[in-house]
């Protein structure tokens, strides 16, 4: 078990303590958990790349932690009415698609790698800064309009062309569109 990994692991137990924090409106500690696991993120990814210490299992422990704890995160914000629930359905409903795709095409024999676009990483982003920002509105009692309203409508038009963009990859992978240049998603 190498450190990066031990650091994922750490990050995937604070979500429920984030979850439960927001829950219970203890804003500062969501925030705090919030940032704390942010800061984990960058750092497990520097030490792995730094110190060697890349492994199979945390290429696919890190990218679930972080989309559990953006997940969670937005499902309480939508259930608390602090994000509109058609943003927090865009956004749970890709994620799934996304899963569901892969899946299919594992069941399928024709498994599909996935590497994340530009459009994916500038939502996940928007995504992080959207939750920090709203996150911080309530541990602070502050307002920053018109940012938060910016970033929603802007973390789903992100949300949709990310969508939109790994659907066509996929479904070039499973028609067998550009065969050889192995289209990944």
């Amino acid at each position: 078990m190498t450190i990066p990994n031990l650091i994922t692991i750490l990050r995937l137990l604070l979500v429920p303590a984030v979850v439960l924090a927001m829950l219970q409106a203890r804003w500062d500690w969501a925030f705090a958990g919030f940032v704390i696991a942010g800061v984990s993120d960058g750092v497990d990814g520097f030490i792995a790349r730094r110190f060697n210490q890349q492994s199979e299992l945390g290429a696919y422990l890190d990218p679930v932690a972080d989309k559990l704890l953006l997940v969670s995160v937005f499902v309480v914000m939508g259930f608390i009415g602090q994000l509109p629930l058609w943003l927090v359905v865009t956004m749970v409903s890709r994620d799934a698609l996304i899963v569901c795709a892969v899946l299919l095409s594992t069941v399928m024999a024709h498994p599909v790698e996935i590497k994340p676009f530009l459009v994916s990483k500038a939502n996940t982003a928007i995504q992080i800064v959207l939750a920090a920002v709203v996150l911080g509105e309530l541990a602070f009692a502050m307002h920053l309009d018109p940012l938060r309203p910016a970033l929603i409508l802007l973390s789903g038009v992100l949300t949709v062309a990310s969508a939109a963009a790994y659907l066509v990859a996929w479904l070039r992978h499973m028609s067998g569109y550009g065969e050889g240049s192995n289209p990944d998603i």
